[in-house]
């Protein structure tokens, strides 16, 4: 039998339900532990959702069961729950959720949204991304380590351009940088860049970088995918738990972090699971705050060159 109660959160009462549930069998991890981190981890969290898209994710049953994307917000949703309407290509529209507060963040948790997938752009401004970025994928046997290698290969780009740019890990294999916009931009003038950023990496380090997509080329490189850079697709948003064995979390890092990853050829200190986290920041504070704030205007194409 299901069980059920209701939380009080911000004076809204929010339903939750098999909280004993086991969602990470491999750490015993539950369903109440997953809600109780994202209520812990809210504060710097909610900033990085406010007014974006998201789809969800729903794992029902835990890591290990099905799963499912839930683009269109659930018609038993509160009426408190705020959505924005997206237009479809095909014609009609999708009301996304969109989670500005902490009972919308409990309710989703409450539906094994486990994992926040989140667009660049926010609310109804759907052609205007606030940042470039880049999801670094290592393909077997590249490892995080050469992650970290790329990373920095592609901070030094931003740094040649004097922009700041930030790093995350997925929370699963690879490493994301994101470089903060803020400014009035395009998806089609930031996919453009990201490309040419991509392409410059693989003709400056071709052992090691690859920006195609087929499999069969990635081997032992590392995927510079700068596809993300697109109003129809959505990133793992930064603080989401992830699917994996254990509750890992796509966790801002320090450049510093990173060079170390190289330096030591080791990629275990860069995982981190909910518990290390919340430890960080209550130490260092939201190391990715920046990447909401920081203006920065994208360059002409013509500034990426070798």
């Amino acid at each position: 039998m299901a069980t059920k109660a209701t939380l009080e959160v911000a004076g809204r009462q929010v339903g939750v339900s098999n909280l004993d549930k086991i969602f990470y069998p491999k750490t015993g991890f539950t369903k109440g532990q997953m809600i109780d981190y994202y209520i812990r981890i809210a504060e710097v969290l909610l900033p990085h959702l406010k007014d974006r898209p998201l789809s969800l994710k729903r794992y029902p049953d835990g890591v290990e069961g099905f799963f499912f994307y839930e683009k269109q917000a659930p018609s038993h949703r509160p009426s408190w729950i705020k959505t924005v309407k997206v237009a479809k290509k095909e014609g009609g529209a999708i009301d996304y959720c969109v989670l500005n507060d902490l009972p919308s963040l409990v309710w989703a948790a409450n539906l094994a949204d486990l994992e926040l997938h989140t667009f660049l752009h926010r609310g109804r401004a759907i052609h205007k991304p606030t940042a470039l970025a880049f999801d670094l994928d290592p393909g077997p046997p590249a490892d995080i380590v050469q992650c970290c290698q790329v990373g920095l290969w592609l901070r030094e780009i931003f740094q040649t351009l004097k922009m700041r740019c930030f790093p995350k890990t997925s929370g699963s294999k690879g490493l994301q940088v994101y470089v903060p916009l803020n400014t009035a931009v395009t998806y089609e003038k930031t996919k453009a860049f990201a490309h040419a950023v991509a392409l410059l990496l693989e003709k400056q380090h071709p052992e090691l970088v690859v920006s195609r997509m087929q499999k069969v080329l990635r081997k032992g490189k590392v995927l510079v995918d700068w596809s993300q850079n697109d109003d129809k697709k959505t990133t793992i948003n930064v603080y989401s738990l992830r699917a994996k064995e254990r509750p890992t979390v796509s966790t801002p890092v320090t450049w510093e972090e990173v060079a170390g990853v190289v330096k030591k050829k080791r990629g275990n200190p860069l995982v981190f699971e909910s518990s290390a986290v919340l430890e960080r920041v209550a130490k260092l504070g939201d190391l990715f705050e920046p990447v909401l704030k920081v203006k920065q205007k994208l360059p002409a194409l013509r500034s990426i060159a070798d």
